[in-house]
């Protein structure tokens, strides 16, 4: 998992060491003879946080209010109270964590507080969402910053992604090699993971960053693991099952976990509600 569990040292002791995939080649997409393609957005550390240990950013969905509470994303994996276990599904638990929000260049201008973990898990996905105390309005009007907005449609192999860390303020550039039918990391098991090419070799403190489609500017993933040492299916370094069954280690090689079938899951008022029609997340 792309968070430090030892010292910030160790982490960048990690980075120096390089990426190569074990197995997978890049993908190339060429457009289609005629085709135009669409410019890319700028993206840039607005709207990202950071937190003790890991990343995070600001979200809102296609149905959220200005006047609504802001939601934060990060990992399940980086919930300050410890690693859901699996199959636990944490929903309403009182918070008081803060986060540092950064502005466009990566500078940090304010502090802001949570009340509550809206929801988390570590269950066939890896996510904390966080509420705020503060709206997405109080947010703009003091500060000037937007939140990011979760895409509702399921990504694209070959698409151009950004993965953006408040933790490192630090930007990874690189595309969806593929997808993951199942991907195992010690106790944990996560569904339709997103497998980077290579040159996104984000490292410790990474955990959670939004990767973002730079196309759209829409959040697509959440970032949060990678295989560290080409070890098998433990912690720090996952492994990839196949629906045979069969297990691939890609050393060097990371990892997020999809995130557009979260606002499904919210209704007005970025209100939770694990029943509503569409919603597929784990439930408690």
């Amino acid at each position: 998992m792309n968070k430090p569990l030892l010292a910030a040292l160790s982490a960048l002791a990690l980075a120096g060491l390089g990426a190569a995939p074990a197995v997978a080649a890049p993908l190339t997409a060429a457009p289609a003879p005629h085709q135009v393609k669409s410019p890319a957005v700028t993206v840039n550390f607005a709207g990202t946080v950071s937190l003790s240990d890991c990343s995070g950013s600001i979200i809102r969905f296609a149905g959220s209010a200005d006047s609504d509470p802001a939601l934060v994303l990060t990992n399940g994996h980086c919930l300050e109270t410890g690693f859901p276990d699996p199959g636990q599904v944490i929903t309403g638990q009182s918070s008081s964590r803060t986060f540092g929000l950064l502005n466009a260049s990566g500078s940090k201008i304010a502090t802001l507080r949570a009340n509550q973990v809206v929801y988390s898990t570590m269950t066939d996905t890896d996510v904390t969402i966080y509420r705020l105390t503060s709206t997405y309005a109080q947010i703009k009007s003091s500060y000037g910053i937007n939140a990011l907005t979760v895409s509702d449609t399921h990504p694209t192999a070959g698409t151009a992604i950004k993965v953006v860390s408040g933790y490192w303020k630090t930007t990874y550039s690189c595309n969806i090699d593929g997808f993951v039918y199942r991907l195992k990391e010690g106790d944990w098991t996560w569904k339709d993971s997103i497998r980077y090419t290579s040159s996104c070799n984000t490292i410790g403190g990474t955990s959670g960053s939004p990767v973002i489609d730079t196309t759209t500017g829409k959040v697509i993933a959440v970032n949060n693991t990678g295989n560290e040492d080409g070890q098998r299916c433990t912690v720090n370094n996952p492994c990839e099952v196949d629906a045979g069954g069969n297990i691939t280690v890609r050393q060097g090689i990371n990892y997020a976990e999809e995130t557009y079938q979260i606002p499904a899951c919210f209704t007005t008022g970025n209100k939770l509600d694990l029943g509503a029609v569409g919603c597929v997340l784990p439930k408690p």
